[in-house]
């Protein structure tokens, strides 16, 4: 992180989409960069602006929405 927040949004969100990743956390000050990121991307992105830690650990601690499946060893 630099002074003025994350470097490089725009090839962390492509990276993170091309690994099937959704949810993604990035601080206040680097919402405007989200304007470099394809309209499509972001459309698949949940991207959460944050300005406090505690907003961060909110989000990473809230039970998710969806069923996930663990795979079981056979």
């Amino acid at each position: 992180m630099c002074e003025r927040g994350l470097t490089g949004v725009k090839q962390k969100l492509l990276a993170a989409h091309r690994a099937g990743i959704t949810t993604v956390i990035i601080p206040k000050r680097n919402e405007p960069d989200l304007d470099d990121v394809p309209a499509e991307i972001l459309e698949k992105l949940d991207v959460h602006p944050v300005s406090d830690v505690r907003q961060v650990l909110k989000l990473a601690l809230e039970p998710a929405t969806a069923a996930v499946r663990v795979p079981v060893a056979a």
